[in-house]
Protein backbone atom coordinates (compact mmCIF):
# COMPACT_ATOMS: atom_id res chain seq x y z
CA UNK A 1 0.00 0.00 0.00
CA UNK A 2 2.93 2.23 0.90
CA UNK A 3 4.36 2.37 -2.50
CA UNK A 4 1.21 3.17 -4.03
CA UNK A 5 0.54 5.88 -1.17
CA UNK A 6 4.18 7.41 -2.11
CA UNK A 7 3.22 8.33 -5.57
CA UNK A 8 0.43 10.49 -4.34
CA UNK A 9 2.11 13.04 -2.79
CA UNK A 10 2.29 14.08 0.94
CA UNK A 11 -0.97 16.40 0.76
CA UNK A 12 -2.27 16.71 4.47
CA UNK A 13 -5.54 15.57 4.82
CA UNK A 14 -8.21 17.95 7.02
CA UNK A 15 -11.33 17.86 8.49
CA UNK A 16 -13.43 19.93 6.26
CA UNK A 17 -11.79 17.39 3.10
CA UNK A 18 -14.45 15.37 1.50
CA UNK A 19 -14.19 12.22 2.32
CA UNK A 20 -14.65 10.96 -1.78
CA UNK A 21 -11.66 13.35 -2.85
CA UNK A 22 -9.56 11.66 -0.29
CA UNK A 23 -10.41 7.95 -1.82
CA UNK A 24 -9.77 9.00 -5.50
CA UNK A 25 -7.18 10.70 -4.89
CA UNK A 26 -5.21 7.51 -2.64
CA UNK A 27 -7.79 4.33 -4.08
CA UNK A 28 -5.18 2.38 -1.17
CA UNK A 29 -7.34 4.50 1.28
CA UNK A 30 -10.47 2.47 0.58
CA UNK A 31 -8.17 -0.11 2.96
CA UNK A 32 -7.89 2.28 5.89
CA UNK A 33 -11.46 3.37 5.24
CA UNK A 34 -12.94 -0.22 5.43
CA UNK A 35 -10.53 -0.94 8.53
CA UNK A 36 -12.24 1.96 10.45
CA UNK A 37 -15.61 0.02 9.76
CA UNK A 38 -16.54 3.46 7.43
CA UNK A 39 -19.20 2.10 4.21
CA UNK A 40 -19.37 3.75 1.17
CA UNK A 41 -21.48 5.78 -0.25
CA UNK A 42 -21.13 9.36 1.58
CA UNK A 43 -21.96 11.84 -1.20
CA UNK A 44 -20.09 14.80 -0.96
CA UNK A 45 -19.83 14.90 3.00
CA UNK A 46 -16.12 16.17 4.40
CA UNK A 47 -14.11 13.51 6.08
CA UNK A 48 -15.54 15.16 9.70
CA UNK A 49 -19.00 14.26 8.59
CA UNK A 50 -18.49 11.11 7.55
CA UNK A 51 -16.46 10.11 10.86
CA UNK A 52 -19.07 11.47 13.03
CA UNK A 53 -21.88 9.63 10.70
CA UNK A 54 -20.17 6.29 11.10
CA UNK A 55 -18.87 6.66 15.24
CA UNK A 56 -15.82 7.10 14.17
CA UNK A 57 -12.83 9.42 15.61
CA UNK A 58 -12.24 11.94 13.21
CA UNK A 59 -8.62 12.87 14.84
CA UNK A 60 -7.32 9.40 14.75
CA UNK A 61 -8.48 8.42 11.09
CA UNK A 62 -6.89 11.37 9.80
CA UNK A 63 -3.81 10.44 11.87
CA UNK A 64 -3.27 7.25 10.15
CA UNK A 65 -4.07 8.59 6.67
CA UNK A 66 -1.58 11.52 6.65
CA UNK A 67 0.61 8.65 8.88
CA UNK A 68 0.42 6.58 5.66
CA UNK A 69 0.75 8.86 2.93
CA UNK A 70 3.74 10.68 3.75
CA UNK A 71 7.35 8.94 3.28
CA UNK A 72 8.85 9.11 6.91
CA UNK A 73 8.25 7.76 10.27
CA UNK A 74 8.32 10.52 12.33
CA UNK A 75 6.09 9.48 14.80
CA UNK A 76 5.99 12.83 17.34
CA UNK A 77 4.38 14.42 14.57
CA UNK A 78 1.10 12.31 14.77
CA UNK A 79 0.21 10.64 18.12
CA UNK A 80 -1.23 13.89 19.93
CA UNK A 81 -4.85 13.55 19.82
CA UNK A 82 -4.93 10.28 18.95
CA UNK A 83 -7.44 7.96 20.68
CA UNK A 84 -6.26 4.45 21.64
CA UNK A 85 -9.09 2.56 21.80
CA UNK A 86 -10.01 3.88 18.18
CA UNK A 87 -7.08 2.77 16.48
CA UNK A 88 -6.78 -0.53 18.48
CA UNK A 89 -10.01 -0.94 16.98
CA UNK A 90 -8.68 0.04 13.22
CA UNK A 91 -5.58 -3.08 14.02
CA UNK A 92 -8.00 -5.70 14.98
CA UNK A 93 -9.94 -4.75 12.13
CA UNK A 94 -6.80 -5.58 9.65
CA UNK A 95 -6.38 -8.49 11.33
CA UNK A 96 -9.34 -9.77 10.50
CA UNK A 97 -9.44 -8.43 7.35
CA UNK A 98 -5.63 -10.39 6.47
CA UNK A 99 -6.46 -13.54 8.56
CA UNK A 100 -10.24 -14.33 7.29
CA UNK A 101 -10.22 -12.61 3.80
CA UNK A 102 -7.13 -11.83 2.20
CA UNK A 103 -5.01 -14.98 2.86
CA UNK A 104 -7.64 -17.22 2.58
CA UNK A 105 -8.67 -15.75 -0.92
CA UNK A 106 -4.40 -15.92 -2.62
CA UNK A 107 -4.82 -19.49 -1.33
CA UNK A 108 -8.09 -20.33 -3.32
CA UNK A 109 -5.99 -18.61 -6.46
CA UNK A 110 -3.03 -20.15 -5.53
CA UNK A 111 -4.78 -23.67 -5.41
CA UNK A 112 -6.52 -22.61 -9.33
CA UNK A 113 -3.09 -21.21 -10.51
CA UNK A 114 -1.07 -23.80 -10.27
CA UNK A 115 -0.60 -27.67 -11.82
CA UNK A 116 -0.65 -30.14 -8.77
CA UNK A 117 -0.02 -33.09 -11.44
CA UNK A 118 1.80 -35.52 -9.72
CA UNK A 119 5.46 -34.40 -11.71
CA UNK A 120 5.09 -31.03 -10.18
CA UNK A 121 6.75 -30.85 -7.19
CA UNK A 122 7.11 -27.05 -7.25
CA UNK A 123 3.41 -26.61 -7.15
CA UNK A 124 3.32 -28.32 -3.87
CA UNK A 125 6.10 -26.29 -2.46
CA UNK A 126 4.55 -23.11 -3.60
CA UNK A 127 1.49 -23.87 -1.43
CA UNK A 128 3.72 -25.36 1.77
CA UNK A 129 5.45 -22.22 2.00
CA UNK A 130 2.13 -20.22 1.63
CA UNK A 131 0.58 -22.03 4.12
CA UNK A 132 4.08 -21.95 6.33
CA UNK A 133 3.55 -18.17 5.86
CA UNK A 134 0.04 -17.58 6.79
CA UNK A 135 0.93 -19.99 10.36
CA UNK A 136 3.16 -17.62 11.30
CA UNK A 137 0.96 -14.46 10.18
CA UNK A 138 -1.92 -15.97 12.37
CA UNK A 139 0.64 -16.51 15.71
CA UNK A 140 1.58 -13.38 15.12
CA UNK A 141 -1.78 -11.26 15.00
CA UNK A 142 -3.26 -13.66 17.37
CA UNK A 143 -0.90 -13.08 20.05
CA UNK A 144 -1.28 -8.95 19.90
CA UNK A 145 -5.24 -9.59 19.55
CA UNK A 146 -4.79 -11.95 23.04
CA UNK A 147 -1.62 -10.43 24.88
CA UNK A 148 -0.96 -7.17 23.35
CA UNK A 149 -4.48 -5.45 22.99
CA UNK A 150 -5.51 -7.24 26.77
CA UNK A 151 -2.98 -5.35 27.76
CA UNK A 152 -3.87 -2.25 26.95
CA UNK A 153 -7.30 -2.45 27.62
CA UNK A 154 -5.97 -3.27 31.01
CA UNK A 155 -3.94 0.54 31.26
CA UNK A 156 -7.26 2.03 29.69
CA UNK A 157 -9.04 1.03 32.63
CA UNK A 158 -5.97 2.04 34.94
CA UNK A 159 -4.13 -1.49 35.87
CA UNK A 160 -0.88 -1.33 35.97
CA UNK A 161 1.25 -4.53 35.62
CA UNK A 162 5.05 -5.12 36.35
CA UNK A 163 4.95 -8.13 34.55
CA UNK A 164 4.56 -6.74 30.77
CA UNK A 165 5.40 -3.22 28.82
CA UNK A 166 4.67 -2.17 25.58
CA UNK A 167 8.53 -2.22 24.95
CA UNK A 168 8.67 -6.41 25.45
CA UNK A 169 5.90 -5.93 22.11
CA UNK A 170 8.24 -3.81 20.31
CA UNK A 171 11.25 -5.79 20.93
CA UNK A 172 10.09 -8.49 19.48
CA UNK A 173 7.35 -7.32 16.57
CA UNK A 174 9.54 -8.94 13.99
CA UNK A 175 8.23 -8.20 10.34
CA UNK A 176 6.31 -11.03 9.42
CA UNK A 177 6.98 -11.03 5.45
CA UNK A 178 10.30 -12.69 5.09
CA UNK A 179 8.83 -15.69 3.64
CA UNK A 180 6.53 -14.47 1.43
CA UNK A 181 9.56 -12.67 -0.57
CA UNK A 182 10.57 -16.39 -0.85
CA UNK A 183 7.43 -17.47 -2.17
CA UNK A 184 7.37 -14.34 -4.63
CA UNK A 185 10.77 -15.75 -5.83
CA UNK A 186 9.86 -19.30 -6.17
CA UNK A 187 6.87 -18.30 -8.19
CA UNK A 188 8.83 -16.00 -10.47
CA UNK A 189 12.02 -17.76 -11.08
CA UNK A 190 10.72 -21.46 -10.63
CA UNK A 191 7.32 -22.17 -11.80
CA UNK A 192 7.15 -23.78 -15.02
CA UNK A 193 5.70 -21.65 -17.67
CA UNK A 194 2.28 -23.66 -18.41
CA UNK A 195 0.47 -21.60 -21.32
CA UNK A 196 -1.90 -19.08 -20.13
CA UNK A 197 -0.13 -17.66 -17.17
CA UNK A 198 -3.06 -14.79 -16.53
CA UNK A 199 -4.28 -16.44 -13.25
CA UNK A 200 -0.47 -17.02 -11.82
CA UNK A 201 0.11 -13.28 -12.63
CA UNK A 202 -2.94 -11.97 -10.76
CA UNK A 203 -2.38 -14.27 -8.00
CA UNK A 204 1.48 -13.09 -7.72
CA UNK A 205 0.02 -9.39 -8.08
CA UNK A 206 -2.63 -10.33 -4.87
CA UNK A 207 0.76 -11.47 -2.71
CA UNK A 208 3.31 -8.32 -3.72
CA UNK A 209 -0.03 -6.19 -2.86
CA UNK A 210 -0.57 -7.90 0.09
CA UNK A 211 3.01 -7.49 0.85
CA UNK A 212 2.91 -3.93 1.07
CA UNK A 213 -0.78 -3.82 3.18
CA UNK A 214 1.47 -5.56 5.31
CA UNK A 215 4.56 -3.38 5.64
CA UNK A 216 1.97 -0.26 5.83
CA UNK A 217 0.23 -2.17 8.77
CA UNK A 218 3.10 -2.65 10.70
CA UNK A 219 4.17 1.07 10.38
CA UNK A 220 1.51 2.04 12.06
CA UNK A 221 1.96 -0.22 14.79
CA UNK A 222 5.39 0.75 15.17
CA UNK A 223 5.27 4.34 14.69
CA UNK A 224 2.09 5.35 16.39
CA UNK A 225 0.47 2.39 18.00
CA UNK A 226 3.34 1.45 19.95
CA UNK A 227 4.69 5.02 20.77
CA UNK A 228 1.16 5.72 21.65
CA UNK A 229 1.17 2.95 24.31
CA UNK A 230 4.74 4.48 25.72
CA UNK A 231 2.96 7.60 26.45
CA UNK A 232 0.08 5.74 27.93
CA UNK A 233 1.92 3.87 29.99
CA UNK A 234 3.79 7.34 31.47
CA UNK A 235 0.28 8.19 32.12
CA UNK A 236 0.95 11.27 29.83
CA UNK A 237 -1.88 10.29 27.13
Amino acid sequence: MNSILSMCGTKIYKPTDKMSDLICENYALLQVLSRFGVPLGFGDKSVQEVCSMNGVDCTTFLIVVNFLTEENNRMQDHIAGLSVPALMDYLQRAHSYFLDFQLPTIRRKLIKAIDFSSHNEVSFLILQFFDDYVGEVRKHMEYENEKVFTYVRGLLNGERSTQYNIGVFARHHNQINAKLTELKNIIIKYYPANGDNQLLNATLFDIFSCEEDLASHNRVEDYLFVPAIMELEKGEL
